[in-house]
């Protein structure tokens, strides 16, 4: 089986803050690529959103690690307004066939999961959440308890 670049994982593009940019351009010189499955609906994703975010900014530029958000939420707006709250990228809401493929390759059952890639694409972890200070510096422990919301 050939290997699966992060690009043919995520698609072509990813949306920032500011408009859409091609996922080439996002990515390169990316040393780690995180896969953030969360919702605005779910209370734990909504505490470990602003934890991730702090690691985020602090250090993720001289680290060289992308997180990537992929949305679990019921609508657009939804997502939006969540994905409005956060420093990182996002796949498309409307790329649902793109979030339903992440979710089944990585057996994401609950949120928030965090995926953490190296730059060729090769699962790390898929407890990153639990391994967030490992990935980005800092004292203290993981990522937020363990409490999950069930997705479908």
């Amino acid at each position: 089986m050939a290997a699966t670049t992060i690009q043919e994982l995520v698609g072509d593009e990813l949306l920032t803050q500011h408009d859409t940019q091609a996922t080439s351009e996002v990515l390169e010189g990316k040393k780690l690529v995180m896969l953030y499955f969360s919702a605005h609906w779910c209370p734990p994703c909504r505490g470990f959103t602003p934890h991730l975010a702090a690691k985020y900014k602090a250090t993720a530029e001289e680290l060289g690690i992308e997180v990537v958000f992929i949305s679990s939420d019921q609508s657009e707006s939804d997502f939006r307004q969540y994905f409005s709250e956060m420093p990182w990228t996002a796949v498309p809401y409307g790329a649902r066939n793109i979030k339903e493929k992440l979710s089944q390759l990585y057996g994401v059952q609950g949120i928030p999961t965090l995926v953490v890639l190296d730059e060729n694409g090769k699962l790390l972890t898929k407890n990153g959440r639990g391994q967030v200070d490992k990935y980005f510096g800092g004292g203290g422990g993981g990522g937020g308890g363990r409490s999950r919301c069930v997705i479908s």
